[in-house]
């Protein structure tokens, strides 16, 4: 496959599929697209959103980061970002949900330059609004991982996978705004453990290509 990726350093959504890329072991051409500069307005790559990540797969776009990991796990099963169990499979995209779903729409820079320019809400407050959303959501994905039964060094079990490709990206916003997750031992386990693999630390925003 001839894969170009057009993605943000700090887009968590673009992290999820840069790590799926690497966990698949599936080289890809890297396009930053600085969103903070508007870069991503107007872009023809990017879909009729202008959102990211968008990833051409032999010159067909795909966009929405779970449908692209989605898209991965059929056109490349192995190594399988999903089980085979339908319940567990189940159970990982449920996680990543609670994250796609729940935290992240409530903090992506749409939503926060909404709350700026045309409600005037100051910077205080919009940091904690992000803090709020992200520390009661990933509570919830931390009393999931200890009460359901399925976790182990990963969110599912000890192989690396679907769900942490989401996890992880939401960590990192999460410590970087501030939100007071030190309780959350669960999540931060998991967190820790992925970022000792090299899909997850080489993907890093710290370490691709645009980082700043």
């Amino acid at each position: 496959m001839d894969l170009q990726l057009y993605s943000y350093f700090r887009s968590s959504a673009s992290w999820r599929v840069r790590i799926a890329l690497a966990l698949k072991n599936l080289p890809h051409a890297y396009h930053g697209v600085h969103l903070v500069k508007g870069e991503q307005k107007g872009h023809a790559s990017l879909g009729a959103a202008h959102l990211l990540p968008a990833l051409w797969v032999d010159g067909q776009r795909l966009t929405q980061s779970l449908a692209i990991l989605e898209f991965l796990e059929e056109a490349q099963p192995q190594p399988p970002l999903l089980p085979s169990d339908p319940h567990a499979r189940a159970y990982a995209r449920s996680l990543a949900l609670d994250i796609a779903c729940e935290i992240h729409p409530l903090n992506n820079l749409r939503v926060l330059g909404h709350l700026k320019t045309v409600l005037g809400v100051e910077e205080a407050a919009r940091t904690e609004w992000m803090r709020h959303w992200m520390v009661e959501g990933l509570a919830v994905v931390d009393a999931r991982l200890k009460a359901e039964g399925r976790m182990g060094r990963y969110c599912l079990g000890d192989t690396p996978g679907y769900a942490d490709c989401v996890l992880v990206p939401q960590v990192f916003n999460a410590r970087r705004f501030g939100a007071p997750i030190d309780h959350l031992d669960a999540v931060l386990a998991i967190n820790e453990a992925c970022l000792a693999l090299p899909a997850f630390a080489d993907t890093h925003p710290s370490r691709v290509p645009d980082a700043e």
